[in-house]
């Protein structure tokens, strides 16, 4: 297995990307603790993957909430002694242009998007420095290079996500430390079906975004999962700073 005796938090845990990476990162041998605002469904994930023989634990709470973020390193510590891998695939959506996004939507999207990856890399790096190893996986969006109709904090926050990643890549290079990002393209989740809801047409929305891309369809919360393993895992010993994509092809067209 290619994670084998690691450690690994991912945040979102419960939804269908971060799911996705927990079942997957289970398979190959992580211990997985799952962080996620949804309690009952953060304690339902973890107890699947424990039902599934992986060793899992649920950390509920607020993702941008430091007092919260520290407890649950805590715990993590506590009961597995490190961190080796943070996953941060906690995300939300409010749809809307810059004229129609309410202030306090956009600094929801904001905070939850990039102050919840920011403050749980700022949390996580020091025990991946004293250990001189230790690999962070971002979740971005494809739309943070291409643009967007419509989704101006979304993408905004995305494009922010992806700047901090090729950052502290840097930053961190140095500690044995290495830090990359997934950028999906439109994935079936219910935070897609939802943006597609907003639209004044919700067939045709989804029509267009699905043949946007040149492989003609949506990617699965699976698909993305096996990008995330890639940058998790040993396999991609000499890959950091690289945002990428798992799009079907959107940005290459």
């Amino acid at each position: 297995m290619k994670l084998a005796g690691r450690v690994a938090v991912i945040t979102g845990g419960a939804g269908a990307i971060g799911g996705a990476a927990a079942r997957l990162l289970a398979r190959e041998g992580a211990r997985i603790a799952i962080v996620d605002h949804e309690v009952e469904a953060c304690e339902a994930m973890a107890a699947a993957l424990r039902a599934g023989g992986a060793e899992a634990m649920a950390c509920a709470g607020d993702v941008a909430d430091v007092a919260t973020i520290e407890a649950q390193v805590a715990a993590v510590r506590a009961a597995w002694g490190g961190i080796d891998i943070l996953v941060t695939a906690a995300g939300i959506s409010c749809g809307g242009s810059v004229t129609t996004t309410a202030p306090a939507d956009w600094a929801a999207v904001m905070r939850t998007n990039v102050d919840g990856t920011w403050l749980w890399c700022r949390a996580v790096l020091p025990l991946m420095q004293a250990a001189k190893r230790g690999a962070i996986v971002t979740v971005a969006s494809q739309l943070a290079v291409a643009g967007g109709h419509r989704n101006s904090a979304y993408i905004a926050s995305k494009g922010a996500v992806m700047a901090l990643t090729r950052t502290m890549a840097l930053d961190y290079v140095a500690d044995g430390i290495r830090i990359n990002g997934v950028a999906p393209g439109a994935t079936d989740t219910p935070m897609l079906r939802r943006a597609f809801e907003r639209a004044p047409d919700p067939q045709a929305a989804r029509d267009r975004s699905r043949l946007r891309h040149p492989m003609q369809r949506f990617a699965k919360a699976e698909e993305i999962a096996e990008g995330v393993l890639f940058l998790a895992a040993d396999s991609a010993s000499f890959v950091t700073g690289v945002v990428l994509p798992v799009d079907g092809g959107w940005l290459a067209a």
